[in-house]
């Protein structure tokens, strides 16, 4: 089911702006003088070529100025699905790549669901653009289990989720002087935060029961570490079990699996057993109240309120109408994080909890 859940935590970076892009093209131009001595010998077709080419050119060289630097007073969004920022590494795998917009001393982390990367929710532009006001950055990250990573990784496993959202954190504090982070989950994305239920979407699906069968079978006799056929997840190949005790389908589909940790069936000493770890953190959880991936017999409002006393007594937000990506009330999403970053949102290293 889709919870957008935040919580507050405490080399070499490529910039990529306009001026970036556009000065290599524009320092190509023909000097005007070479441009004029080699006209009269030049054929009518490569008139019409470098004309084309110096008016392209002086178009790209205005929108340069337009733009401006990442550094500057424009804002984080130059168009439409086109951020302003910087790209950069914060580990040592390939795929440990994160951009961040703004160059501010906090951050708000978003970690993406299944199959998501950059740019997943259509409310990460106005978020970018509101957290720029409040001189705040945002910062996508790519993890192991991004995109269809999900299905041959995990959140335990040495070198994954945790680990690699751990390195993001110390990379921001040792060379970026972060004053301190809020974590904004989506989707499974939560577990990374507060773990996300899975199953009870799943359990609609007419193929679980007997893929959880198999799963069952392939763990009870060594192979838990292969594939599972594709129509376990046809979004991403997806092992039955790893070897580290983090199951892969096993857990996102089976009751009390270790990803079963949101399901409306749990009990609420099980819920606190899972969830009561973040009693001490500043938690906000965004209930999308229309979500598509939660099944109809759900009471979503029951749900969400017994979410929040497993966490500790964790602020609720529901978003009435609102569907699983929050794509039809990006506005109500975007204020609903940003009231929790200028209340909640951590002043230093120090105290960050207080």
């Amino acid at each position: 089911m889709s919870v957008h859940t935040l919580s507050r935590c405490v080399e070499s970076n490529h910039r990529l702006t306009a001026s970036d892009m556009n000065s290599t093209s524009s320092s190509s131009l023909p000097s005007p003088s070479s441009s004029s001595s080699s006209s009269s010998s030049t054929s009518w077709f490569s008139g019409i070529v470098r004309g084309r080419f110096e008016k392209s050119s002086s178009v790209k060289m205005a929108n340069t100025s337009v733009a401006g630097d990442a550094s500057g007073s424009v804002g984080p969004v130059n168009r439409k699905n086109q951020f302003r920022g910087v790209l950069f590494k914060y580990g040592p795998k390939p795929v440990q790549v994160a951009f961040k917009t703004g160059n501010y001393k906090q951050q708000v982390i978003f970690i993406g669901g299944l199959t998501d990367g950059f740019l997943a929710t259509e409310y990460l532009e106005p978020l970018a653009m509101a957290l720029e006001d409040e001189k705040w950055s945002l910062v996508q990250l790519l993890l192991s289990s991004s995109y269809s990573g999900y299905g041959i990784s995990s959140l335990k496993q040495c070198g994954y989720d945790a680990l690699e959202l751990d390195q993001l954190i110390s990379y921001l504090i040792n060379k970026e002087d972060s004053e301190g982070v809020v974590l904004l989950g989506h989707s499974t994305g939560c577990q990374d935060i507060a773990p996300v239920s899975d199953r009870e979407y799943k359990a609609t699906l007419p193929q679980t029961a007997a893929m959880i069968d198999l799963a069952s079978t392939m763990i009870s006799e060594g192979r838990g570490m292969e594939l599972m056929p594709r129509a376990a997840d046809e979004a991403a190949p997806i092992t039955a079990y790893s070897s580290t005790k983090f199951a892969m389908y096993h857990s996102l589909c089976a009751y009390m699996g270790d990803d079963d940790m949101f399901s409306s069936d749990l009990s609420d000493d099980q819920l606190r057993m899972r969830l009561g770890h973040m009693s001490q953190t500043p938690c906000q959880v965004i209930f999308s109240m229309a979500d598509e991936y939660v099944p109809e017999y759900v009471d979503k409002k029951a749900l969400v309120g017994r979410l929040c006393r497993a966490l500790g007594g964790a602020e609720k937000v529901e978003i009435e109408w609102g569907n699983h990506s929050l794509s039809n009330r990006v506005g109500e999403a975007v204020q609903a994080i940003i009231d929790f970053v200028k209340r909640e949102g951590p002043k230093g290293w120090d105290d960050p909890w207080n």
